[in-house]
């Protein structure tokens, strides 16, 4: 049997072949994935009225000026002029695909990033001014897609993978909390 000179090629260049693959697989490897972007959950809950009316503890708040009580959020909200100092920071947020997001509450109370196809209400009527509940708010933290997105006073979510395009976020609770993240 002859090796020929055209099979001694294909196995050079088979062998070449194998051999750039594994250096780029080597390569992706060491390639730094992308530093995370940070969004803060912010809230002016006033410990005192919402302690009162949740249970000790809920409003654990320590920021100074965070004074909106209790019976105001609900107002506000129902007259459907949601108080300005519960919300996300940044409002819209430009990332690159790969680029894990890291949302940090930094409020008094707990609040959920729950990716939404459209804006709307809560699970909470009387905070939604009239918006009906968006599908994947319904039913609270007995909806596991919600508990799932909770985020505790002065803890942290990471969300991963999100596709290119255009992500909307909302907290469940308080759906004035508002975010679209495009992701490019």
């Amino acid at each position: 049997m002859k090796f020929s000179a055209w099979k001694a090629g294909l196995l050079a260049g088979c062998v070449l072949f194998v051999g750039a693959t594994q250096v780029l697989a080597q390569e992706r490897e060491k390639a730094p994935s992308p530093s995370p972007a940070q969004v803060v959950a912010l809230d002016e809950c006033d410990p005192t009225t919402f302690n009162a009316a949740i249970g000790p503890d809920f409003c654990k708040n320590v920021a100074l000026g965070a004074a909106t009580t209790f019976n105001d959020l609900f107002a506000k909200a129902q007259a459907g002029t949601p108080d300005p100092g519960w919300d996300f920071e940044p409002v819209v947020l430009r990332i690159k695909k790969g680029t894990p997001l890291v949302v940090v509450d930094q409020g008094g109370e707990p609040h959920t990033f729950t990716e939404v196809e459209k804006f709307g209400g809560g699970f909470i009527n009387d905070l939604n001014a009239g918006e009906p509940t968006v599908p994947e708010c319904a039913g609270g933290f007995k909806n596991i897609n919600v508990a799932k997105t909770r985020i505790l006073q002065g803890s942290q979510l990471i969300v991963n993978n999100l596709s290119k395009g255009e992500h909307h976020f909302e907290c469940c609770i308080h759906p004035w909390m508002r975010m679209t993240v495009e992701v490019k």
